[in-house]
């Protein structure tokens, strides 16, 4: 059904992009720059040596088609773009592994069923603040009038330098049309964490995105100076948020998730006056929609009695939510089966950050990623790396899962939409 896969090639090309792309600092394809241009030129010219199909659709995301005996058609995805000063492999292993399997199927011939790689335009969202903007607009949940009010940091308008591509910001969610015959999507990721490497792994297959719960809570008690307000006499906000921010660590664990407090303001703050008040934001994630329910529910019932214990009181605010994004059990199995191809073990792990993949999941494309294991679990830093025998075999795993999905597709009930 294809030829074996070329590990050497891919990581020669991610070497090349890197030396193109990169600098001292680390990658700097940031999205609609020169640089992230030349990435795609990078990828075009590549993609010239094989019988495929090439177009930018609507919203900016570049797609190569390989057609098959069936219209249905096996999705690869991943995004050249970076963020300043990242990582050499975030993102553009993704595309480049996805580049081989099409040549592996190019040179088995016409594959059984149309496989597609796709470059999604700005999964970071690095320099308008609003990632996975490609992939929403295809899934069909991208807000065209919010993004039309977005500007990067030197006042250049989203919508201006979607034009500096030829892209018309409007005609965006036109590109949701590339996902009509898609029968299955697959991601390969570095994992941007540590659970691989503490396992001694290299690769492991994704259950599905988190969920995400944000918000803001801002605790209020009474400014007073500090010199003469006894300890025992104080209203303290920060002290209340203080305790809450090591509470969470004990919600994380009580329900199997992650709790963060990313940032705290406080008033009036100066050196000589106890907190009058105090805003802090909390990032909670999981798997399970209705254990991230209750971690927000006991984080509210904790801040409320810390507040009162410290004569303050809270307030809540919502940021952003989305819910858990499950993958198919279907390409699970086959992904753990392909990581056995290659190597001893498997891992089943959920994906913290969201990615591409879970906006193609969400509209209804079943979907798999596979992670392999990256080094001191950095990533979105120019010391983001992981080791090349574990990225050749990320490779061949990536070739085996899609050579067993493209089977998967085939054996469907005709008319049966996956």
């Amino acid at each position: 059904m294809m030829a074996d896969p070329q590990p050497g090639r891919v990581l020669s090309d991610l070497k090349a992009l890197r030396a193109l792309t990169g600098d001292e600092e680390g990658a700097q394809r940031v999205a609609f720059t020169p640089t992230w241009r030349a990435a795609r030129t990078f990828l075009q010219e590549r993609l010239d040596e094989l019988p495929v199909e090439q177009h930018m659709d609507e919203a900016g995301n570049f797609w190569a088609t390989l057609r098959g005996a069936s219209e249905t058609a096996l999705l690869i995805g991943g995004h050249l773009d970076s963020v300043p000063n990242g990582g050499w492999l975030d993102g553009c292993l993704n595309v480049l592994a996805g580049l081989e399997v099409l040549r592996c199927f190019a040179a088995a011939g016409t594959p059984p069923v149309t496989v597609r790689l796709v470059d999604w335009a700005d999964e970071e969202g690095a320099r308008f603040g609003r990632s996975l903007y490609g992939s929403s607009a295809v899934s069909g949940h991208l807000n065209v009038e919010e993004m039309a009010r977005l500007k990067d940091r030197d006042g250049v308008s989203l919508e201006d330098a979607l034009k500096g591509v030829g892209v018309t910001l409007a005609d965006a969610p036109q590109a949701g049309r590339e996902l009509r015959h898609a029968g299955a999507y697959l991601e390969l990721h570095i994992e941007q964490g540590p659970v691989l490497e503490e396992l001694g792994l290299p690769l492991g297959v994704v259950l599905g995105t988190v969920g995400v719960e944000r918000h803001t809570l801002t605790f209020r008690g009474q400014a007073a100076h500090s010199g003469s307000t006894p300890m025992h006499a104080r209203r303290d906000a920060l002290l209340a948020a203080a305790r809450l921010s090591q509470e969470i660590y004990t919600i994380a664990a009580r329900h199997g998730g992650v709790c963060t407090v990313g940032s705290v303001k406080t008033l009036p703050g100066i050196v000589t006056s106890v907190v009058e008040t105090c805003e802090i934001t909390l990032d909670q994630r999981h798997l399970d929609a209705e254990k991230l329910a209750a971690m927000w529910a006991d984080a509210r019932t904790t801040a409320a009695q810390f507040a009162e214990e410290g004569g303050c009181t809270v307030t809540f605010a919502d940021l952003w939510h989305i819910g858990p994004i499950p993958f198919h059990p279907d390409l699970i199995e086959l992904g753990d089966r392909s990581i056995l191809q290659v190597t001893a073990q498997s891992h089943r792990l959920p994906s913290g950050p969201l990615h591409d993949a879970a906006e193609v999941a969400r509209a209804g494309i079943p979907t798999v990623m596979l992670f392999v294991q990256s080094l001191r679990g950095i990533s979105h830093n120019k010391i983001e790396d992981t080791r090349e025998e574990h990225l050749e075999l990320s490779v061949r795993a990536l070739a085996d899962l899609a050579q067993r999905t493209a089977q998967w597709l085939t054996q469907l009930p005709a008319g049966t939409v996956p």
